[in-house]
């Protein structure tokens, strides 16, 4: 075998090497992409922003409309912030993967109360339980969303 062909070689092996992990070190995590909220009222798109943190917003509403205009954020406690319309607003912030299946540290708005919650989440294959809660996780609630296909 020539010089050429054995630095060919090596260098096509290198370059395979490099795209394979660059294709895994991009690939989708478990929770990302749509999911039903329990009532399956609306969609949320989970996403990894640029700090490794995953958040979620509305995409999509079954109700998307109140006397025929857009829902608003109308009962969020700062005033400046009810115009905001309920399609596109963010509802999961700030989530970090603490082990295989567990999402921690985050918050959940609820747009029907105007509230912010710490959060969990618990991915459980085509499921992703949501715990809601006020200061430690024993006084809060679970709701499971479903992956939307």
């Amino acid at each position: 075998m020539t010089a050429f062909k054995k630095n060919f070689i090596g260098f096509a092996f290198a370059l395979l090497a490099i795209i394979c992990v660059n294709i895994a070190a991009k690939a989708q995590d478990k929770i990302e992409g749509l999911w039903y909220n329990a009532e399956k009222t609306g969609k949320i798109d989970i996403k990894k922003d640029a700090n490794g943190k995953f958040n979620g917003k509305v995409v999509w509403l079954k109700e998307p409309l109140k006397d025929g205009k857009p829902k608003l954020d109308e009962m969020n406690s700062d005033e400046k912030l009810r115009t905001r319309p309920r399609l596109g607003l963010p509802v999961l912030n700030g989530f970090v993967k603490d082990g295989e299946n567990k999402y921690t540290d985050g918050t959940i708005y609820d747009p029907l109360n105007g509230k912010t919650y710490s959060c969990k989440m618990t991915y459980k294959g085509k499921t992703l339980d949501i715990r809601g809660y006020i200061g430690i996780s024993l006084f809060g609630r679970t709701t499971t969303w479903t992956r939307a296909e």
